[in-house]
């Protein structure tokens, strides 16, 4: 506020202008000014009663006239903005002074041009004074409207979350509605973003979001792993904003503040069943908003996209980024390590490291320091346990390569006799599996005593039907099978002699007998 009436007051008090400067807390040529132009304008102290400050201060600082107007003409600052908006040309504000003023000789001084500018600017759409160099920065939240989707089929109704993604420099915007903020759904909307744009911004800003940052900090906050594999894939950088600091991401605020008026209430009174027809609902909202001019400009976001930012994206990469579920793992003293109530094999020689499993919808990739160590196919039905062969010991790999053909097989270089023995103690389980540590016992047996011996052991087993490992250690540690074997005659029981205390076979199947054992439950 210009002390005006004070400054006229204390001159007609016959005070001095140094003392008029100190007294109200204006320079000195300030005061000299008030007071030249007061006289020039017919004004004195005291000032007349219907004059207001508004018209005081009109009189003494006029409008420019139309001559000195012509004399200093005005750039046109929406080109002086678009220009600096460039990025494949190293524009500054000075260059553009120096052009504008050396086809305008009168026109203002670099302070005076920086100055107007900053005023034009600050009276902008808040989208258009943006002042993010083309293809730097885009920023991506996720707004706080959510859309209602009815499921057809049971009337269920689903809150659908809306992404939304704004360019810095032309204010482009892309929005989608996803089933949630969950990992897929973030990073893949990213994806559909890039690829409606044609091109990936520098940098991404995101807000502090769980999705996309793991660990909020002011100064060095932690992106999930999933996201930073996917900005390495589009060659751009995740930037998160801090805490509690929108500033850092006005666009976005403005971004979905556009959104939520102009795509999203006009949508409230209408009913959708799925996530397409939504999304289809949307898109025709966005175009509408992005062909929208500014307001008190000529050009919408779609032109100054078109114009300056298109072409300074980055280019897509060759390959769609396929959702990869990034977590951290420990393999377990059975080499394996677990994800989604699965588990699989890693090298043996990483038993409780600490590893990353990368999952997509078709594999597990198993990294270990940055190196992959193992690869599966990602498994979907009954088996839990998935192991490659190479991951095993020397050990377990010849035990897992065993099979009951392949046992009977080795068992038949000992003797007939073995084999036969090994055929039966495999058969005599549900499933032979349970017998291979009885088999693998008798070629440790075999080891230690030599195939004559146990050829000579699993002979008498067979003949007192001795079915086991067991039998046959204990057979060769008594030295049984240095004895002949039993004649068929000895290994038959006598017959019993008629007697009539002997009731026979036949008393058990007579009525007989079905009555005693009435009698001697009832008992």
């Amino acid at each position: 506020m210009r002390k005006i009436g004070e400054v006229l007051r204390l001159k007609a008090a016959g005070m001095k202008n140094r003392e008029i400067a100190r007294s109200t807390g204006v320079g000195k040529t300030t005061v000299y000014e008030y007071l030249t132009r007061a006289e020039g304008a017919g004004l004195g102290w005291p000032l007349p009663p219907d004059l207001d400050d508004a018209t005081v201060e009109a009189k003494l600082f006029p409008a420019p006239s139309a001559e000195l107007s012509a004399a200093r003409p005005v750039p046109d600052w929406t080109a002086i903005h678009r220009e600096l908006k460039r990025r494949d040309v190293h524009v500054t504000r000075r260059l553009l002074w120096l052009e504008w003023r050396g086809e305008n000789s009168k026109g203002w001084g670099y302070s005076q041009f920086c100055r107007h500018y900053e005023q034009w600017l600050g009276r902008q759409d808040p989208v258009m004074r943006m002042e993010y160099a083309a293809g730097d920065r885009m920023f991506v939240d996720f707004a706080g409207d959510t859309m209602p989707v009815v499921d057809p089929v049971t009337g269920v109704v689903a809150k659908a979350e809306i992404f939304v993604s704004v360019l810095g420099a032309s204010g482009m915007l892309y929005v989608e509605a996803t089933p949630g903020q969950d990992l897929e759904s973030w990073l893949m909307a990213h994806v559909r973003a890039w690829e409606t744009y044609g091109g990936a911004a520098r940098v991404t800003t995101p807000d502090n979001l769980k999705s996309g940052v793991r660990k909020a900090c002011w100064y060095d906050p932690d992106v999930n792993p999933s996201y930073l594999q996917l900005a390495r894939q589009y060659r751009t950088s995740v930037l998160p904003t801090r805490v509690a600091a929108p500033r850092d991401k006005a666009a976005a605020e403005v971004g979905v503040q556009v959104v939520e008026r102009w795509v999203l209430a006009p949508l409230r009174n209408r009913r959708f069943f799925s996530l397409g027809e939504l999304n289809a609902a949307i898109r025709e909202k966005v175009d509408e908003v992005n062909q929208r001019a500014f307001r008190g400009q000529p050009t919408s976001r779609h032109d100054l996209f078109l114009e300056i930012e298109r072409s300074a994206l980055l280019p897509l990469p060759p390959a769609r980024y396929q959702f990869t579920k990034i977590k951290k793992a420990t393999a377990g003293i059975d080499y394996h390590v677990a994800f989604d109530h699965r588990f699989y094999s890693v090298p043996h020689r990483l038993v409780r490291q600490q590893v990353e499993v990368w999952a997509t919808r078709t594999t597990i990739e198993i990294y270990h320091r940055n190196g992959r160590v193992a690869s599966h196919l990602r498994e979907y039905g009954r088996r839990r346990y998935i192991t490659d062969a190479e991951h095993m010991p020397a050990s377990h790999r010849a035990h897992a390569e065993w099979s009951p053909s392949r046992l009977i097989k080795w068992a038949g270089t000992v003797s007939p006799q073995t084999a036969e023995l090994a055929g039966q103690i495999l058969e005599r389980y549900p499933h032979p599996e349970h017998g291979y540590r009885a088999c693998l016992g008798l070629m440790s047996l075999a080891r230690k005593y030599g195939r004559e011996r146990v050829a000579a052991a699993c002979a008498r087993a067979l003949a007192l039907r001795a079915i086991s490992y067991t039998s046959v250690k204990s057979i060769l540690v008594q030295g049984l099978d240095r004895q002949p074997l039993p004649s068929p005659q000895l290994s038959l029981l006598p017959t019993p002699p008629q007697h009539a205390n002997l009731r026979g076979a036949d008393y058990y199947r007579s009525d007989l007998a079905e009555s005693v054992a009435v009698q001697i439950e009832e008992a």
